[in-house]
């Protein structure tokens, strides 16, 4: 008995639902039918002045960037320097233990001491023999054999300083200094690892950091752009105009001094498509590491555009578009040209808008081409507030 109570209150409720639900639905299609047209926003654009920001990934690379490799082979017997150290030129930064080249010094060195004994001796033979000869007691043949044989003695002396020489530079070899003031960078071998002049890995990389160059690269149609942007009657005048660029690091931040672009490959690779340009930032903090990623940020001042938000366009086969509010309140679906380049959330239009066009802000996605509106004129700032910080 109670389980039917129940279900006729139920069925009673829903009837009573229904009922409502079908007044309502029928009000809204009256309300249609009388066609009284719905509030939509709008705002006047105008044009104005802005900066346009194009960012490109980068690789922060130090001016001076140095592998340091042996030049001889032998067991590191002693690392000076630490990963991230700041070394100075002529540093000592290891020491490589080959006994060889100790032993080479000491053979070259008795090898000299052989050698003069032997100058002295055919010396002696020369001055011994050239009496005689002009005393006519032995022919000159023997003083031309022991002047022939004091010049080979000679000549065997500055051969063996010469290999005593080069014992010495090879000996030297086994003390590795920096070539450039800079920082340190990793350390793969440690102290008593075998190392040769053939190996693959360089000991360490000395980065003059002091000054980093920011390496990117543009497309075929970038560089187009970018010529067509900054004038000039050569490539050199060009970079002249660019206006300083900016670094973005990798935690969004902005670096805090600008640099400059001051080389741009005059050659498209093949393979990517692109050139390589290099812009150059100040590094009296070390902030910068070498083999940082980073983005170039490079700016471009733009005057007299339009500038429209980007959710108050649609997009049809390719093709952006934008509602005008015409006579009589009605839309006018109207293409629009844009910039590939925005601000922030907003195109610029290069076609399509004049300055005090009504262009329906946002909420159209049920608009038809003529339907009449209510237009909510909306402060024009209020819409540009976002760029005007």
């Amino acid at each position: 008995m109670k389980t039917t109570i129940r279900l006729s209150i139920i069925l009673f409720l829903g009837a009573i639902l229904a009922s409502c639900g079908g007044k309502d639905e029928k009000a809204a299609q009256a309300a249609a039918a009388a066609g009284e047209p719905q509030p939509y926003p709008v705002f006047a654009v105008n044009t104005q002045s802005t900066t346009l920001d194009s960012d490109y990934p980068a690789t922060i690379e130090g001016i001076e960037n140095v592998d340091i490799r042996p030049k001889v082979d032998g067991f590191i017997e002693r690392i000076y320097v630490d990963e991230g150290a700041v070394v100075r030129k002529g540093q000592l930064l290891f020491t490589i233990n080959a006994p060889q080249y100790e032993q080479q010094v000491r053979t070259a060195s008795a090898a000299i001491s052989s050698a003069e004994a032997d100058v002295n001796a055919a010396q002696l033979q020369v001055n011994k023999t050239k009496p005689l000869v002009d005393k006519d007691i032995i022919s000159k043949y023997e003083l031309e054999s022991a002047q022939l044989t004091l010049q080979s003695r000679r000549a065997a002396l500055a051969q063996a300083k010469a290999a005593l020489v080069n014992a010495k530079v090879n000996l030297g070899y086994t003390r590795i200094t920096s070539p450039v003031d800079g920082v340190v960078g990793s350390l793969p071998f440690k102290t008593g690892s075998l190392v040769s002049g053939t190996s693959a890995q360089p000991l360490t990389t000395i980065s003059n950091t002091s000054k980093v160059y920011a390496y990117f690269s543009l497309n075929e149609k970038q560089l187009l752009d970018f010529s067509t942007i900054y004038k000039g009657k050569n490539l050199t005048e060009q970079m002249k105009n660019i206006p300083a660029v900016s670094l973005i690091l990798a935690d969004g931040t902005v670096y805090a001094q600008n640099g400059k672009i001051e080389s741009i490959n005059g050659q498209i690779n093949t393979t990517t498509g692109s050139a390589s340009l290099r812009a150059t930032f100040p590094n009296a903090n070390s902030i910068l590491k070498n083999g940082a990623s980073a983005m170039v940020r490079i700016p471009q001042h733009i005057s007299d555009v339009i500038l429209i938000p980007q959710k108050s366009t649609t997009d049809l086969q390719g093709k952006k578009f934008v509602y005008l509010l015409g006579d009589s309140a009605k839309v006018v679906n109207t293409p629009v040209e844009v910039m590939e380049i925005t601000k922030g959330k907003f195109y610029v239009v290069t076609k399509g808008l004049k300055a005090g066009d009504k262009v329906v802000l946002e909420g159209f996605q049920s608009l038809k081409e003529g339907t009449k509106i209510k237009p909510q004129e909306l402060n024009t700032d209020s819409v540009y507030a976002e760029i005007k910080k």
